[in-house]
C-alpha cells in the first residue's frame, strides 16, 4: 500500500477552499496533519469557524484545527465578503462547529510540525493570503529545507488579476509574505487565475455534487450556486472557477496539470500593480526558476476525480 503523503491545509474558507478540504479528506492518499486559518475572504474568526464547519461536514472533527495571523504582514486586512458572503460560506445554513479550536497557534504548529517530522515528508498547502506560511517561515528559518513542497493556490499571468487590473485576490492581500515565501528556496507548484478560470462550474457538474445525495454533495452544490452568482456577473461565463481544490487536484492528479518552471518575483511597490506575480512564462529575464507556474488543466478530469471523492463522505 502506498504511504499516504503528509500535508498542512493553511486556509481562510471560503466556499472554494471548503470544497478544498473536503476533497483532501474524502482522499486516502493524503494524510492532514492540520489546518491552520488565516484572515483573508473573511477575517479570522471566521475562516477558523468555518474550517472546522467543514471537518465536521466531512464527519472529521478529529482533525486540528488552529488559528493564525489576523492581518497582513504590514498592510490592513483586506476582505472579498461581496463574493464569499458575510459568513464565508454563504449558500448553505449549517450548524455552528462543536469541534473547538486546538490550542496554539498556527505558526507554531507549522515550525514545530515541520522539525518534528522527517524532512521532505511535509507538504504545504497554502490557498489564501501567505501571511502564515512567510511568518513562519521568518521566524524559523530552519524549517525551509525541510518542508517537501508548497502547493499553493494564488497569482495570474495571462488573465492577470481579479481583485486589481494586475493583482490575484490571495496575492494581494499580503503581498510581502507572498515576496517571503517565493523567496524562500522551498520548491513551489503555484495554481494562478489561469488554471482555475478553466475549471468552471456548470450547470450540469453542480448537479452531478447535488445528485451524489449526501450531505457534503448537497452543501458543495450550494456552496457553488452561491458562489458562481458573482463571476457570472463580473466574467459573463457559464459558472465560477473553483480555485483552490486545484491544489488538492495536483497533488492526487499531477498529470491533471501541466506548467513551467519559471522566476516569479511579487510586485509590492507599484503604483498600480501591487500583488501582481512577475511570471516569466518566456524565460526572458535570465532570473533563476522558482516556481512551477501551472498553465493547464483538463477539466474533466478535474470534476470527475472532484466528484468521485466527494461521493465517499
Amino acid at each position: 500500500m502506498t504511504k499516504s503523503r503528509k500535508i498542512i491545509i493553511d486556509t481562510d474558507p471560503g466556499q472554494d477552499d471548503a470544497v478544498a478540504i473536503l476533497l483532501a479528506l474524502a482522499s486516502p492518499e493524503l494524510d492532514v496533519l492540520g489546518i491552520t486559518t488565516v484572515a483573508g475572504n473573511v477575517p479570522l474568526s471566521l475562516t477558523s469557524r468555518n474550517a472546522r464547519i467543514v471537518c465536521e461536514l466531512a464527519g472529521r472533527p478529529d482533525i486540528p484545527v488552529y488559528a493564525g495571523c489576523e492581518a497582513p504582514l504590514v498592510r490592513p486586512l483586506v476582505t472579498a465578503e461581496y463574493v464569499h458572503g458575510k459568513s464565508g460560506l454563504d449558500g448553505i445554513v449549517l450548524p455552528d462547529p462543536k469541534m473547538a479550536l486546538t490550542d496554539g497557534h498556527a505558526v507554531d504548529f507549522l515550525i514545530e510540525t515541520l522539525r518534528k517530522e522527517a524532512p521532505g515528508s511535509v507538504t504545504l498547502c497554502p490557498i489564501g493570503p501567505l501571511t502564515n506560511i512567510a511568518t513562519a517561515l521568518r521566524q524559523a528559518p530552519d524549517i525551509a529545507p525541510r518542508i517537501a513542497e508548497i502547493v499553493l493556490m494564488g497569482g495570474a499571468y495571462f488573465e492577470v488579476g481579479n481583485v486589481t487590473p494586475a493583482a490575484e485576490f490571495n496575492i494581494y492581500v499580503d503581498p510581502e509574505a507572498a515576496g517571503i515565501v517565493f523567496k524562500s528556496g522551498v520548491p513551489l507548484v503555484v495554481m494562478p487565475l489561469d488554471v482555475t478560470h478553466k475549471v468552471l462550474t456548470t450547470r450540469a457538474r453542480v448537479e452531478a455534487f447535488r445528485g451524489l445525495g449526501t450531505q457534503v454533495g448537497h452543501a458543495v452544490a450550494s456552496w457553488t450556486d452561491f458562489f458562481e452568482r458573482y463571476d457570472m456577473a463580473k466574467y459573463g461565463s457559464e459558472g465560477a472557477p473553483l480555485h483552490d481544490p486545484c491544489t488538492i487536484a495536483y497533488l492526487l492528479k499531477p498529470n491533471l496539470f501541466t506548467g513551467r518552471h519559471i522566476n516569479v518575483e511579487i510586485e509590492t511597490e507599484g503604483r498600480f500593480t501591487t500583488g501582481m506575480t512577475v511570471a516569466d512564462w518566456w524565460r526572458v529575464s535570465n532570473r533563476e526558476a522558482n516556481a512551477m507556474f501551472i498553465g493547464d488543466v483538463d477539466a474533466e478530469g478535474f470534476y470527475a476525480l472532484l466528484t468521485e471523492r466527494l461521493a465517499h463522505l
